[in-house]
């Protein structure tokens, strides 16, 4: 597996936007799910692979919001779905499997990040792990039919950086028995999207699905962070001392043009066919890396035997 980790010069870099990813590639034809479609990083990821003639479908919780953001976005559908409501999540997939549809991209992107008091669903399950892994775990499982039929599909999941925080605690996914942290929490929902991607690309290359997990950079005009008090951007030196937002691309501050390109890549680009389980950053396949802050992967993060582990967890915990 961490042989797969190596870069391919791309010719894409932290500073590239999605209008330079996605310069040459037609979409016509092809149908794309995106999360999170109305806002921030997945409005301009819609908004793009429209433009390339992808029919974008944007399921959504506020649905209100999300005509508000979309309004006047040609090639858009917008339709009902919680992540945290797996019912919701059953009947989006199922009405779109009864359309007869293929699904050619499935991009998991919306998330919560940095819940600053411990929730979990009605199934005992922490807000981060339920909503950033699991509901769009049992997206993808359900739109598999779908996925098949497109005969060339690509999964992208949006990780994080902040992955190396935290690895899956399996013996503690709840924090039943640990302290709550809010970015330990974050952390470990972004590994487990980094393995979610490793153990759907081992179960479903060889019909023609192929996973990807992406860091976007740090984007603050997006709702992401919008549980980080101005005092927690400044210390993490995403603002200034006024509240504006420092763009650096070479420090992963980015703006949201920048920041959705990776996702974008992965899931439009031709030179990644034939591949997938990787994780990828600044519009390219990333290093694996041993200590924290430093660019790159984490191996626990690509391990296929946490992804096993993850995948039967989730099975179990859908029922």
């Amino acid at each position: 597996m961490s042989t797969l980790q190596t870069p391919l010069g791309s010719g894409f870099g932290p500073a590239s936007t999605t209008a330079d990813v996605i310069k040459g590639v037609s979409l016509e034809g092809k149908i794309a799910v995106v999360t999170g479609g109305y806002a921030g990083l997945g409005l301009e990821t819609a908004r793009i692979l429209a433009s390339a003639g992808a029919r974008v479908i944007v399921p959504a919780r506020d649905l209100q919001k999300a005509a508000a953001a979309l309004n006047g976005l040609e090639g858009v559908e917008l339709e009902p779905m919680d992540l945290i409501d797996p019912g919701s999540i059953d009947t989006f997939a199922r009405k779109f499997l009864d359309s007869g549809r293929p699904l050619h991209i499935l991009v998991n992107n919306a998330g919560v990040m940095a819940l600053p008091q411990l929730k979990r669903d009605a199934r005992g399950v922490e807000h981060h792990f339920a909503i950033n892994h699991l509901g769009h775990f049992q997206l993808a499982l359900r739109l598999l039919p779908a996925l098949r039929r497109a005969k060339g599909a690509r999964v992208v999941s949006l990780s994080s950086r902040g992955h190396q925080r935290s690895d899956v605690v399996f013996d503690d996914l709840n924090f039943e028995r640990r302290e709550y942290q809010p970015m330990l929490a974050y952390g470990q929902s972004k590994t487990a999207n980094i393995l979610f991607a490793v153990g759907l690309d081992a179960r479903e290359s060889a019909r023609g699905v192929r996973a990807f997990s992406v860091h976007p950079g740090s984007i603050v005009a997006t709702d992401l962070g919008r549980y980080l008090s101005t005092e927690q951007l400044r210390a993490l030196g995403v603002i200034d001392e006024n509240g504006r937002p420092i763009l650096d691309p070479e420090r992963q501050l980015k703006t949201v043009e920048q920041g959705a390109a990776t996702q974008v890549w992965c899931a439009t680009s031709p030179r990644l066919e034939g591949m997938g389980g990787v994780y990828c950053e600044n519009v390219e396949v990333a290093r694996l890396v041993s200590t924290e802050g430093s660019s790159g992967v984490r191996p626990y993060a690509i391990d296929p035997r946490s992804a096993d582990r993850l995948w039967e967890l989730s099975e179990g915990l859908l029922g």
